[in-house]
């Protein structure tokens, strides 16, 4: 099975709790609190992991938040390579409202990266065997738009995949740039960098096949939340309208949406399994509240539940 590198600039401490109300000014007693590593690329690396995927995360860490991550980490057993920043590890919160079922999230912006730093972290992306490397999640301040095409280029002529999950300008200058092998924003984040609404599978089709004509990115998948995805390719499209499900927590949907299409691309699958298998694996991340992720046996009970159909 081929080895898998997550690249993760904007990592976390995802804390999470349940509250029976959230209000303003009152003191609000939560229970159930849990920390997990988080950020796109960690979160990716821990759904790989719990597949049996030969996995390295690869992330910056700085400050006692950072050492508090690295220490997660090493508890849940993933191999991982730390790049130290000055600056401090961010931490979220996630609270689930047992009242209502709403979720509220609160997500810091992150630290400051000098340049050194951001660059020994492509250096050691560009050292690790992995064949197939997923960068996912926000660029943190410092860190040039342009950082993703930065790796793209010589990962290709290294014959390498990148799989590319992030918005906003440093989407924009990826795409542009080229190189990626898969390409996975939300619609949201689509929408955003075509500047026009997508409101169907069709639309969204509509508005990826150029880039996928232009060898911008060689396949291009976009998560629509309970809409299910669209993911355009060379020879086509798939779609699928999604699995109707009482959502607890977004968390990490999308990452796991992530995590279940290379699992099932790595282990041999056809293009149509591994997107089902996506599918599954992004459903399975709302089931439960908090920072989880998907749980395994949700996961292939959702898929054979969706091969059955």
């Amino acid at each position: 099975m081929d080895r898998v590198a997550t690249l993760t600039l904007n990592p976390s401490i995802d804390s999470a709790c349940e509250a029976e109300a959230v209000s303003a000014t009152r003191k609000i007693r939560t229970h159930g609190e849990r920390y997990d590593p988080g950020g796109g690329g960690l979160n990716v690396a821990r759904v790989l992991h719990r597949f049996g995927v030969p996995v390295e995360a690869i992330y910056l860490s700085g400050g006692p938040t950072g050492a508090l991550l690295d220490e997660l980490l090493d508890e849940a057993g993933l191999p991982r390579r730390a790049i130290p920043i000055a600056d401090h590890t961010r931490m979220s919160l996630a609270v689930y409202e047992r009242s209502t079922g709403h979720e509220y999230r609160f997500v810091p912006e992150g630290p400051l990266v000098a340049e050194e730093e951001w660059r020994a972290l492509l250096g050691a992306c560009f050292a690790s065997p992995a064949e197939w490397v997923v960068a996912s999640g926000s660029l943190p301040r410092g860190v040039p738009d342009n950082f993703f095409s930065r790796l793209a280029a010589p990962l290709v002529a290294q014959d390498r995949k990148l799989v590319l999950d992030t918005s906003g300008a440093a989407l924009k200058a990826a795409l542009e740039a080229g190189g990626i092998h898969i390409a996975k924003p939300s619609v949201g984040e689509f929408e955003a960098f075509v500047g026009r609404p997508l409101k169907t599978h069709a639309e969204v089709a509509e508005a990826a096949r150029p880039l996928v004509d232009a060898g911008k990115a060689q396949m291009l998948a976009v998560t629509m939340g309970e809409d299910g995805a669209v993911l355009v390719h060379p020879g086509g499209v798939l779609t699928h309208p999604g699995i109707k499900a009482v959502a607890h927590s977004t968390t990490g949907a999308g990452d796991s949406f992530v995590g279940g299409l290379v699992h099932g691309l790595i282990a041999g699958e056809s293009l149509e399994d591994a997107f089902l298998r996506a599918i599954a694996a992004g459903t399975a991340a709302v089931l439960h509240p908090g920072t989880e992720l998907c749980r395994t046996q949700d996961v292939e009970r959702l898929l054979g539940e969706l091969k059955a159909r």
